[in-house]
């Protein structure tokens, strides 16, 4: 099953399940992909910016990647192979794809700084990876420091075939999801799906702008999954209405630093994880974090029963 520019719905990115002790939970991967798939997502994603991977090894990496594929035969699986050289992206590339990965995501290299570059950095991956991979432009200048215009990433489109789905995160955003889908109005640029992520913070506007769907972490996937089709079916303001009821929560898991241990503290609390536990070096959730993240999910329960949960 190979990645297309038809790709639509919930792709959500899965963290990496650790044990206390450090070592990987395999059990916690295969609850966390059976949830996934009971929720309706439409793909999965590991090895993302928020799974710890350059905490794995790489014979680690490979493991947790081809355990998601496998458990999940049905869905289409990306991985994250950014790396500082084209080597060890290409040889994790082909250890993932050799194993019945869907496509790989690349992000961009802190240090570009011209359209040129950008575009030339990812004519190289290609090069290295093989044209036959499918892969994703993660475009997050927030956290990597590159700016990507829509016409720079129109350039990438047109001149690499292989590029199938852009991971939109710039923020803000929403008139750069316009620009593309003008692209693709006026013929100027080939189709290829557009799916968000940002935790989905703008998930909601992003949906009407022209977005596919979500790729994204959010402890609440199946709220992810509900809002595009209720987006998609017509019904904007049941999306709009149970979108706001997650705002808040939403909105606390994304701050910088502390964003992944609440993640990981939230899966745990629903019993998808065994332990919330990260690799060295990680940041810590404080005791009044925790607080105020059980007083965010009391108030979330009153407009969805998702998040009513048996006392921490």
């Amino acid at each position: 099953m190979r990645l297309t520019a038809d790709a639509r719905g919930v792709y959500p990115i899965a963290p990496t399940p650790f044990l206390d002790d450090g070592r990987i939970d395999t059990a916690s991967i295969d609850r966390l992909v059976d949830f996934y798939l009971d929720i309706g997502a439409t793909g999965l994603t590991v090895l993302g910016q928020l799974g710890e991977a350059p905490k794995l090894t790489h014979a680690e990496g490979v493991a947790v990647a081809t355990q998601m594929i496998r458990r999940a035969p049905g869905l289409p699986v990306i991985v994250g192979v950014s790396a500082p050289g084209f080597a060890a992206m290409r040889e994790l590339t082909q250890d993932v794809m050799a194993a019945g990965a869907a496509g790989v995501m690349i992000a961009p290299p802190n240090t570009l700084r011209t359209d040129d570059q950008i575009v030339g950095y990812y004519r190289q991956a290609v090069q290295a990876l093989g044209a036959d991979v499918p892969f994703v432009i993660q475009d997050y200048p927030l956290t990597f420091s590159v700016q990507m215009t829509p016409a720079v990433i129109r350039r990438i489109v047109d001149e690499l075939p292989s590029c199938a789905m852009l991971k939109h995160e710039d923020w803000p955003g929403l008139e750069k999801i316009s620009a593309l889908r003008g692209f693709e109005r006026d013929g100027s640029m080939r189709h290829i799906a557009i799916l968000c992520g940002n935790n989905g913070l703008f998930l909601d506007y992003e949906m009407a702008r022209g977005a596919d769907g979500a790729n994204t972490g959010y402890a609440f996937p199946d709220m992810l999954c509900d809002v595009v089709r209720l987006s998609t079916s017509g019904q904007r303001e049941a999306a709009h209405d149970l979108f706001d009821a997650h705002l808040p929560l939403l909105r606390y898991e994304q701050q910088p630093g502390v964003g992944l241990a609440v993640r990981k503290y939230l899966l745990m609390r629903r019993g998808l994880l065994a332990s919330a536990a990260m690799r060295q070096p990680a940041a810590a959730m404080s005791a009044t974090a925790r607080a105020e993240v059980e007083h965010l999910l009391g108030r979330l329960a009153r407009h969805d029963e998702r998040a009513r949960l048996p006392p921490a």
